[in-house]
């Protein structure tokens, strides 16, 4: 018989989720209901235009829903924080791997992958050795050769910037990480290789994954799948 201590929490609870974009009466997103557990690695999948980026801004906070709607992060409802209290939340909780990547080029790749800890005090206490020995440990079980770590970020590949951006998202252990079409410029192999080591990093800290792309052919790596389209009834506002 199940006990409450071994039942997996919901990472994200969603109910009568709204968004529209600033002078549109057509909504974006229009979810009635929707969970996610801890530990789940969640593929969202849906065409170009579909609404998968505004989903994951309004999950991280950086746009705010529309009145009545109901977004539970890791059980906090983000309706309730101000703008500066849903970026703190989001530096502490969540790893963020964008779709261009957004590492900064002026520093180099360790510098980069430090960047959470400057900005979230809890993740960089959550370290138990020194930061920059976690962030080599990262690069390295990530596939970056160690003459790479200190150099300029962009004299690396595509490939090995992707692989920049998730260490950066994983420092610190975050409950949650998040890819938004992180693997679409490279090749067949590559991606799924990136995908392979993102899931083995999210399972050794424990992190819930959510994934986000319009290519079909990566479901099945992931435990868990969501055609957006299914779940968000876009429609005119009344």
């Amino acid at each position: 018989m199940a006990t409450l201590a071994n039942i997996p929490m919901n990472i994200i609870e969603l109910h009568n989720l709204t968004y529209s974009w600033p002078k549109q009466r057509q909504l974006s997103i229009n979810i009635k209901h929707f969970s996610l557990q801890q530990g789940q690695k969640l593929f969202i999948k849906g065409r170009s235009g579909s609404g998968k980026s505004t989903l994951l801004n309004l999950l991280t906070g950086i746009i705010p829903a529309n009145p009545g709607s109901s977004i539970k992060v890791l059980g906090q409802q983000l309706s309730e924080l101000s703008s500066a209290s849903r970026d703190k939340f989001r530096a502490d909780h969540i790893g963020y791997i964008f779709q261009q990547f957004n590492l900064i080029p002026y520093l180099s790749v360790i510098e980069n992958v430090l960047l959470p800890c400057r900005f979230s005090s809890r993740r960089a206490d959550s370290i138990k050795t020194d930061s920059r020995l976690q962030a080599r440990k990262l690069l390295t079980n990530l596939k970056l050769s160690e003459k790479d770590i200190y150099t300029p970020v962009t004299s690396l590949s595509i490939g090995q910037q992707q692989r920049v951006a998730a260490a950066r998202a994983l420092i610190g252990s975050p409950e949650l990480i998040i890819a938004d079409e992180s693997s679409s410029a490279l090749d067949h192999d590559n991606r799924n290789a990136f995908i392979e080591l993102l899931m083995q990093e999210c399972h050794n800290s424990g992190a819930t994954l959510i994934f986000v792309s319009h290519d079909p052919s990566l479901e099945s790596l992931f435990d868990r799948s969501v055609q957006l389209q299914e779940i968000n009834l876009q429609g005119i506002i009344r």
